[in-house]
């Protein structure tokens, strides 16, 4: 079953350069891992303002494993363990949303 794994990060500072480097890190270290069928980077739409949308994030990453095996791996690869230490001295919130998709 394929998984979904969504990452909503809330920068301290998200000054434009701030959030472009997130966006950069993301790209750098977290595409092209084995099993990863799909992967996206975005921002907040700030334009789309119902009261279901959320607005408590500056970069989402938005990635799709083939299977949970998949998921699982690239959890502790070192390239993604990298990223965490590397980026979370400027992280105020981070919420991760793991689906299993049918």
């Amino acid at each position: 079953m394929k998984i979904a794994h969504m990452v909503y990060f809330e920068l301290e500072d998200a000054s434009d350069e701030k959030i472009e480097h997130q966006i950069s890190q993301c790209k750098k270290h977290l595409d092209n891992h084995e099993g990863l069928e799909y992967f996206a980077v975005g921002t907040l739409n700030p334009e789309l303002r119902r009261e279901v949308n959320d607005h408590d994030f500056h970069v989402s990453l938005h990635t799709v494993f083939v299977d949970r095996e998949a998921h699982d791996r690239y959890q502790v690869e070192p390239r993604h363990l990298g990223f965490i230490e590397s980026n979370k001295a400027n992280w105020k919130k981070v919420r991760v949303f793991d689906s299993d998709l049918h």
